[in-house]
């Protein structure tokens, strides 16, 4: 799984959706994160098809939806997202978020699509420490990877180290803070390296060992976005943006969400 990709959540299905995966694709991107939920899989594997990119360079996420969880439910919704995308095999299925009384059966099919081969990989989205346990207390196949929100004022200490304990990849979305970049330690840390404090939200992900799939549907933006290889935070500038956690979200609160 590339430490990079695309995340097309809010990226409008159809012209949208397509130049932005295009402008990636070119860009080098070889990851491009969606979900059910976001009503653009037609677009994405429309993008894909046209892209002339081998099908073994690239790494495709999905996820089931709230309304679709459960056992045979989900391997509906599995199927559904498969012909949208138009491909055979999805790299990476997750459970979109822990939907109480539900997701233990949701994780069951998608360990069926597994040992099937249907999928490469399997995780969760969201899922806080609780879940986990709960899940792990009971499921054959680990998850590969947890999908959650993580950015400088929500670095989820202990879920991190939880996850790390386990082998569970965890993977930043939204990590851009939704554009509101206006914070002077990043601006000033980005002015020492060269770069903007977009590019130094997503270094500190990955010197964290976070996977990050920022989105963006402006060409510049996606370019500079990947341009984050060929530089290094110090030790000291890790710690000063680690320093910034506020356990803020900005999104919803997987233990007090309207499911």
């Amino acid at each position: 799984m590339p430490w990079l990709g695309l995340g097309v959540y809010k990226t409008q299905e159809g012209a949208q959706v397509e130049q932005a995966i295009a402008d990636a694709l070119e860009a080098g991107y070889r990851s491009i994160d969606t979900a059910a939920a976001y009503g653009n899989e037609e677009g994405v594997g429309r993008a894909i098809a046209a892209s002339g990119v081998k099908r073994e360079e690239l790494f495709i996420t999905t996820k089931v939806w709230n309304s679709n969880q459960g056992y045979e439910s989900t391997l509906k919704a599995f199927e559904d997202s498969r012909r949208k995308l138009q491909l055979d095999v999805i790299d990476l299925y997750l459970v979109h978020w822990p939907v109480a009384g539900k997701y233990k059966d949701t994780y069951r099919a998608l360990e069926k699509l597994y040992k099937d081969g249907h999928v490469r990989a399997i995780g969760v989205s969201n899922f806080l420490i609780p879940h986990l346990e709960d899940l792990l207390g009971s499921c054959e196949v680990v998850p590969a990877v947890n999908q959650v929100e993580f950015q400088p004022f929500l670095t989820q200490p202990e879920l991190q180290s939880y996850c790390k304990d386990r082998n569970i990849q965890l993977e930043a979305w939204s990590p851009l803070l939704q554009g509101h970049l206006d914070v002077p330690l990043l601006q000033d840390i980005g002015h020492k390296h060269g770069k903007s404090a977009a590019q130094v939200i997503l270094r500190w992900d990955l010197q964290n060992g976070i996977v990050t799939i920022p989105k963006s549907v402006t060409k510049c933006r996606i370019i500079e976005n990947a341009n984050i290889f060929n530089f290094e935070l110090t030790a000291g500038e890790m710690e000063a943006i680690n320093g910034l956690n506020e356990n803020r979200r900005l999104g919803s609160d997987p233990m007090n969400f309207n499911f």
